[in-house]
């Protein structure tokens, strides 16, 4: 038997619980993970409350919360190859994070850096991933300007900084108390709230060239406005209204070989998830609320062994 943190049906935090399960075993093509970390995202917390994607099967209970792990390989399974019990990996679990141990697709897992920790590694596969495809996506020209809503996040933070290292300019939307981190990403700081889009155009005002946007609803329709050209707007938060506005999703690749360009990225210093917190797997409750409150800036983190 393991430890992991659930939720025993949709609703809010009253829902979650601490969970003993069987040790997952792997499936042919998949890898046992002994959990090192786990990375906290907005999703885990919607999930809970019953989002789903076009195409997702409904929900069983318990559900396992987390979708970004750090781990040892303790299992291989039949028909897997370049990976061996010890190896230091990350990836996204299909069995959940905030876990000691999950399991993981060996198709789309990559190989941990000797020199990047586990934590570190634990906030790739999700945030930095994303953000990595999108900034991919957009392919914008080094002189650009790019908007990104909720810059003070683990996903915006990781678009900031690649984007500045292609030499786009970005401006960041977050609240007033994450000014200071959002320009420390070599961002410009726009204040979110009522009236942010006039913002933007004073500090940007030869105009937006494209919108990465993390927030949606009424600040995606107010950002969009600002971009030249609508098939430049995409979202990791909103594909509904995006598709209306003639925007799209952030068309996430899933694959080994990005895990291995955010890792490069890390390991050059060029990317810095910013963990601003851990809390052992015992605290995971505290971990996602904080994430869930909206207040927290970079990543937050649950670190669950040695």
């Amino acid at each position: 038997m393991s430890k992991a943190y659930a939720f025993t049906r949709n609703g809010g935090p009253e829902v979650e619980a601490f969970v003993d399960r069987e040790t997952p075993r792997p499936d042919p093509g998949q890898l046992l993970v002994a959990v090192r970390a786990a990375g906290v995202n907005p999703v885990d917390w919607k999930l809970r409350g019953g989002y789903r994607r076009a195409g997702d099967a409904p929900a069983e209970f318990p559900q396992i919360f987390g979708n970004e792990v750090a781990g040892v390989v303790a299992t291989i399974g039949e028909d897997v190859t370049g990976f061996a019990v010890g190896d230091a990996v990350f990836g996204n679990p299909v069995t959940g994070g905030y876990a000691e141990y999950t399991l993981l697709p060996a198709a789309l897992t990559a190989h941990k850096p000797d020199d990047l920790s586990f934590t570190v590694a634990a906030t790739l596969p999700v945030a930095a991933a994303t953000a990595y495809d999108g900034v991919r996506q957009l392919a914008l020209a080094p002189g650009a300007t790019l908007l990104v809503t909720g810059a003070g996040g683990g996903v915006g933070a990781a678009a900031a900084q690649i984007a500045r290292a292609e030499g786009v300019r970005v401006v960041g939307v977050a609240s007033e108390g994450k000014k200071e981190f959002v320009e420390s990403l070599g961002a410009v700081h726009v204040s979110s709230g009522p009236g942010f889009a006039g913002r933007v155009r004073t500090v940007a005002p030869d105009g937006v060239d494209a919108l990465f946007d993390l927030v949606g609803g009424t600040v995606l329709r107010e950002a969009a406005a600002v971009v030249a050209d609508p098939a430049k707007v995409i979202t990791a938060a909103d594909v509904t209204t995006a598709t209306e506005l003639g925007g799209a999703a952030v068309a996430r690749a899933r694959t080994s070989d990005v895990l291995d360009a955010v890792a490069d990225l890390a390991r050059k210093g060029t990317l810095d998830p910013h963990v601003t917190r851990t809390y052992p797997l015992e605290q995971a409750g505290d971990a996602l609320h904080a994430v869930e409150e909206g207040h927290a800036q970079g990543k937050i983190v649950i670190e669950v062994g040695a």
